[in-house]
């Protein structure tokens, strides 16, 4: 069983920053893709960004030149750190990875974050 515990959530005004992290523990033998997704209330779940095992990354357009995404292989740890937050960046933040248990690969999903930007 793999658990993705994430943390870094919280109330930020406009303009401010966050840094969110997010942790995996259990049977894992690699890791490939890891990501965040945002879930804004009443819509869905959005791709925010994504970063390859070997750095390549990928955001959202709207977050670009905003949020940085990194990773740290030894800790199996995703971060995201959110500059310049807006009203419009308000949601519930998600790590996603997958992950080879020694068999076949599978995806993990950590139980959410609270971002909230005021205005």
């Amino acid at each position: 069983q793999v658990q993705l515990v994430e943390s870094g959530g919280g109330l930020v005004e406009a303009g401010g920053s966050l840094r969110l992290s997010c942790e995996a523990s259990g049977r894992i033998f690699s890791i490939n893709l890891m990501g965040w997704y945002r879930q804004a209330p009443g819509k869905q779940r959005d791709l925010v960004a994504t970063i390859t095992n070997s750095g390549s990354t990928n955001y959202q357009d709207s977050v670009k030149g905003r949020f940085a995404i990194s990773r740290d292989n030894a800790k199996n740890t995703v971060y995201l750190v959110m500059n310049s937050l807006k009203p419009e960046d308000t949601g519930v933040y998600y790590c996603t990875l997958g992950y080879l248990d020694g068999v076949q690969w599978k995806d993990a999903w950590g139980q959410g974050t609270q971002v909230t930007v005021s205005s």
